[in-house]
């Protein structure tokens, strides 16, 4: 991890703590596509749980809605209460590390692991990607 990827880190920790509604939005992104544009965003939850959308999954629209088309580094973070001033790295679900690879197939992931944050490619993270025959 280098101090690009702290700032994401940062990026991302203050979307959400910024928007937080419990029991609305608990998790923060923050995507740097290849232009070096940074795009934050939070999940969007919803009674009806499965028309929920990841923050990962916003941050990217938002930046493919401004013309982007490649992921370089994303990250996810999650806030548990209002009073959580640190809100922790959160790794993607199974359906982002699809999108994140579909967007991006030498994307870096920021995730929590056994020695502290590090930024890892979406191939170690979805190892054995779907694809699709029919697309190119």
């Amino acid at each position: 991890m280098d101090e690009r990827d702290r700032e994401l880190i940062d990026r991302a920790r203050a979307i959400i703590r910024s928007a937080f509604r419990d029991a609305r939005h608990k998790v923060g992104s923050a995507v740097r596509m290849r232009s070096g544009r940074v795009y934050t965003a939070v999940n969007l939850d919803t009674h009806v749980g499965r028309i929920a959308v990841c923050a990962e999954a916003v941050a990217l629209g938002k930046a493919v809605s401004e013309g982007e088309d490649e992921i370089e580094t994303i990250v996810a973070v999650l806030q548990v209460s209002p009073e959580d001033e640190t809100p922790m790295l959160a790794s993607p679900c199974g359906m982002c590390r699809e999108m994140i690879s579909d967007y991006g197939a030498r994307a870096k992931v920021i995730v929590q692991t056994d020695n502290g944050p590090e930024s890892l490619p979406i191939s170690e993270l979805l190892p054995l990607k779907f694809r699709n025959p029919t697309r190119k």
